[in-house]
């Protein structure tokens, strides 16, 4: 198989961080450091203030705007009423933030998708965006891009991506359906007296505010009723925020855009997006994108949504067949069905159906751990790609010392639940330069693409850093052997 590593490797970037909160764990050290700077001479605040910007205005955009917004964080805190000159409130957000080196110790996972801007690209070419897991302290996950072209012989140039890096706005106050809220309610167990309270004071479309106070008020009139009332108002709260809103200036780089975990369900990590180019019966173009929500001990799927890149929307997935990792959307409907691939046990694919898009009810087995290579487990590697051929899909297999791997096989176009070929030996496995990292031995991508005959295929080395391998579809279907 004439496979073709290209010499591009994108390594991560200790020198590109964000703004974080930085909130001590007790009130009482809190408040301690405010009244410190309570303290302070207008003289002494106005000088510290200057080496602070000094020190760390030229790392960041807009960096007072996030002084004001942590200032307000805390602000209930102060025990005075006088009035704060803003130099003051400044000093006091900068000593509730920190930086955090979002890519500090890995860059990997790609996921590569077609930009919807293809202008101004030289004939023969085509822009596309590639989407990475970044690590920074505290095996933190987080999604950045890259933006770049590949020309029609297979050349592949990636833009340098940006000193500065933009935090998203969070738009919390987005509105919640009851019945599907209801639905997911019922599929965690929290279904039940205080919960039908809670919803019957509910309209047919509410806000994350309308849900506050709502619960707000049940718990305040019925807690002699529910000993356990905080406990669940705060699991329903942790539910509504993991449905959620994000927007970009539009003034941003692709890649001054992060997508940085900010839901109790994230606090750990967004792991492995996987886009999707989705086209709707009317002609609508949607990107998707499956991940991995996980808050330190219990892994949540999710599906994150745009148009442009710039505004995003994150829904959990439900039902009973979302379970585990490694979900992949099919980029259109399959006779009139959502379909997607999964692995909910951790060790086979499978195919699912659905009328709607955030609701999945039932799996059927795929393919299973067959050739030395994936005796493990395999996994799907991305999105399936639409060929003449069938759907083509990229898969990973484990084999002996937990050796990763890429193998593809192929689907009936007009029924995916068959599988009409397999390649029996993998398509790529790491080389001697790239099996050192933080997981040895490991290959691994989220989603590649097909330009001019060849499947360009951005992978991952040993969870550390990314680069990209190119390889003529023909000579991969030819590698395959029927099923």
């Amino acid at each position: 198989m004439n496979i073709i590593r290209k010499d591009i490797i994108l390594r991560p970037d200790p020198k590109r961080v964000l703004f974080r909160p930085f909130i001590p764990k007790t009130r009482k050290q809190i408040l301690k450091i405010i009244a410190r700077i309570l303290q302070l001479s207008e003289d002494e605040v106005n000088n510290k203030y200057d080496e602070i910007i000094s020190d760390f205005g030229k790392r960041h955009n807009e960096v007072e705007n996030y002084f004001l917004k942590q200032f307000e964080t805390v602000k209930d805190l102060i025990f005075t009423d006088q009035n704060l000159s803003e130099k003051r409130k400044l000093l006091i957000g900068a000593y509730f933030t920190l930086e955090y080196s979002f890519e500090s110790s890995a860059l990997f996972n790609p996921s590569m998708i077609w930009h919807p801007d293809q202008t101004n690209v030289p004939a023969g070419s085509k822009r596309f965006i590639l989407s990475l897991r970044a690590i920074g302290e505290g095996h933190i996950s987080s999604i950045t891009f890259r933006q770049g072209r590949v020309d029609k012989v297979g050349n592949i140039s990636i833009d340098n991506p940006t000193r500065f890096v933009t935090y998203a706005d969070i738009i919390p106050d987005s509105s919640y359906q009851k019945d599907l809220f209801t639905k997911k309610l019922k599929e965690l167990g929290l279904f039940n007296d205080f919960t039908k309270k809670v919803l019957d004071e509910l309209k047919i479309y509410f806000t994350l505010n309308e849900l506050k106070e709502v619960l707000r008020q049940v718990v305040k009139s019925y807690s002699f009723i529910f000993p356990n009332a905080d406990v669940i108002a705060s699991k329903i709260l942790n539910l509504a925020k993991s449905n959620y809103e994000i927007e970009f200036p539009k003034d941003t780089d692709i890649s001054e855009r992060v997508i940085f975990p900010s839901t109790p369900n994230e606090i750990n990590g967004i792991e492995d997006a996987r886009f999707c180019e989705f086209k709707d019966e009317d002609g609508s173009i949607t990107y998707y994108a499956t991940y991995t929500a996980y808050d330190g001990e219990v892994v949540f799927p999710q599906l994150l949504e745009t148009k442009d890149f710039y505004h995003f929307k994150v829904n959990t997935l439900n039902g009973p067949a979302v379970q585990n990792k490694g979900m992949a959307l099919f980029p259109k409907k399959i006779n009139g069905h959502y379909a997607m691939l999964s692995r909910q046990d951790g060790e086979n694919i499978y195919i699912m159906f659905s009328d709607m898009i955030h609701f999945w009810y039932h799996k059927k087995l795929l393919l299973r751990p067959t050739y030395h290579w994936e005796f493990v487990q395999i996994g799907n590697s991305g999105s399936p790609i639409e060929t003449d051929y069938g759907w083509l899909v990229l898969y990973h297999g484990v084999g002996a010392m937990r050796k990763y791997s890429l193998g593809a096989f192929l689907l009936d176009k007009e029924d995916p639940t068959k599988v009409i070929g397999r390649t029996k030996e993998p398509i790529l496995t790491a080389n001697e330069n790239e099996r050192e990292g933080y997981v040895p031995n490991v290959i691994y991508t989220c989603g590649e693409q097909i330009f001019e005959g060849n499947l360009i295929i951005p992978y991952a080395m040993s969870d550390y850093a990314s680069s990209f391998a190119i390889v003529p579809l023909e000579d991969i279907i030819n590698e395959m052997v029927k099923v």
